[in-house]
């Protein structure tokens, strides 16, 4: 019994070092999350474009990369444009409430 008590011990990680670490992280204001999504969106959709430009002149990207580039890219897109419909939407809903 004291065996499985020490390994089931053993596993647990060190609780202490992981609240440490994450006091140290500095946080990212709203405009600079914004710039990294949009930077991130735009890296995937150069992704996709380069693939497809790669498969098309018979490079080494087969038809699964390109495809999942492709994928990668649109759902990137989807999620960009749900945000921005959040954000309208908020707006709109601020802008309607009496001062």
């Amino acid at each position: 019994m004291d065996g499985v008590k020490q390994l089931s011990l053993s596993s647990v990680p060190d609780v202490n070092n992981k609240v440490a670490s994450t006091r140290s992280v500095s946080f990212l204001s709203f405009g600079e999350l914004f710039s990294q999504a949009i930077e991130k969106l735009n890296q995937s959709q150069v992704k996709a474009d380069n693939a497809i430009k790669d498969f098309l002149a018979g490079g080494k990207q087969d038809l699964h990369q390109v495809m999942i580039a492709l994928k990668e890219a649109e759902i990137t897109m989807q999620l960009a444009v749900q945000v921005r419909n959040k954000i309208v939407e908020a707006y709109q809903e601020i802008s309607r409430m009496p001062i």
